[in-house]
This record gives C-alpha cells, structure tokens and sequence, in this order.
C-alpha cells in the first residue's frame, strides 16, 4: 500500500510508540487522578478525551509538514535535524528528572458529568507544549523529505499511534489501581521506564542525525 512505511520503518515506529505509551506523563496522570477521585468512567471519559486529542495532532502535523515539504524541503530537513536535538533533550531530561508520573494520592473532586471529563482530556493534551512539539518532531522521522506520498504516511502513523493507543489508555485505567499500588511499591519500575524512553530516543536521534550527514 501506497501510505504504508516499509516493515523496518514500521517496527521502529512500533517500538517507539510502546515506550511512549508505557512512560507516564501528564495524560496518564490525569486519567488514573479522575479514577481514583471520580470513578473508572470518569477516567475513560478522561481518556478518549486524550485520545481524541492526539487524532487533532495527528491531523495538524500532516497537513502542516506537507505544506512545509513542498514550500521548502530545507526547512523540512531542518524540523528533522531539531527534532533530533529533541529528542536527545527528552533523554536526558528523562534520566536527570525521571517520571512525570504524581503517585500521591488524588484528592477528591466535586461531581461532573463525562462530558466534562472529556473536554479536560482533551485540553490537557492539545495545551500541552510538550505533546505540541513532540508530534511535531517524532512523526517527521519516520518519512523521507522527497516522498511524495508525506501527507498519507503521516496520516497513516499519526492514525496507528492513536488506535494503538486505545485498548493500552482502556488497559490503564482500569488496572487504575492496581497500577498506582504496585508502582507506589516499585519506584525502581518507573526509573527502568526513564532509561528506557531515554534509550530508544536517544538511538532515533543518532539514526536521524547520522542519516543527513550522509
């Protein structure tokens, strides 16, 4: 297929969307927050919120990155090579900070409807500078400058990314619970994931910036 990346193309993507979504950040934070305060249906509505959320990045990214490649396939090349840099300072800030996972407890909330759950997913991860930046840095890596076919494989990703995430954000937060006991009782776990997410980006970085200077 025309908007298919080829299969080593598409397992490095697959690697780094799992470690993106086994790392804990401000969505997860949210969702396991409007479990523990609110219920597990807050937490879902907390969640597709999220993930509708990451469908409007995915829609932004590949129109905008398309614009760009056939305006000025300079600076197309240019977002690349920042976005190595990129990803590079999320390693390290992974390994110096750790986690951005909040295990205290959440405090309790005043009554709202799903909808209104929904519409603070969505806010959190749309107003998020970072989710901002990582869309527009992590998605260009997986396609080349001259494709002609950019806006269908980006679209293509950005769509994998976020069904992907679907049934992982479900298992989340149902397992809301459990999930915060048992990582409460580990925090060696978390850290793992720190230097884990800091690997593999650090590995994409190195492969982007190696494969301009050729």
């Amino acid at each position: 297929m025309t908007y298919v990346p080829d299969a080593p193309t598409l397992l490095a993507f697959l690697a780094a969307w799992f470690v993106i979504g086994i790392t804990p950040g401000p969505d997860m934070t949210l969702q396991i927050a409007r479990v523990m305060s609110s219920g597990r249906a807050a937490g879902l509505a907390c969640g597709f919120g999220a993930i509708t959320g990451l469908a409007v990045h995915t829609l932004l990214v590949a129109l905008g990155i398309s614009a760009l490649v056939v305006a000025a396939p300079l600076a197309f090349l240019a977002l690349k090579i920042c976005g190595a840099v990129y990803l590079f300072w999320l390693a390290i800030q992974a390994i110096r900070h750790g986690s951005t996972f909040d295990l205290r407890p959440a405090k309790p909330a005043r009554e709202r409807s799903l909808l209104s759950h929904f519409s603070q997913g969505v806010a959190v991860n749309l107003l998020n500078p970072k989710i901002v930046l990582f869309f527009m840095t992590f998605l260009p890596q997986f396609v080349r400058a001259g494709d002609p076919y950019i806006t269908g494989k980006l679209l293509f990703l950005g769509g994998l990314f976020t069904v992907l995430s679907i049934p992982l954000m479900i298992s989340i937060v149902l397992g809301a619970h459990q999930l915060t006991n048992w990582l409460r009782a580990r925090p060696s776990v978390t850290r793992a994931i720190d230097w884990l997410f800091a690997g593999v980006f650090s590995l994409f970085a190195v492969r982007i910036l190696l494969a301009q200077s050729r």
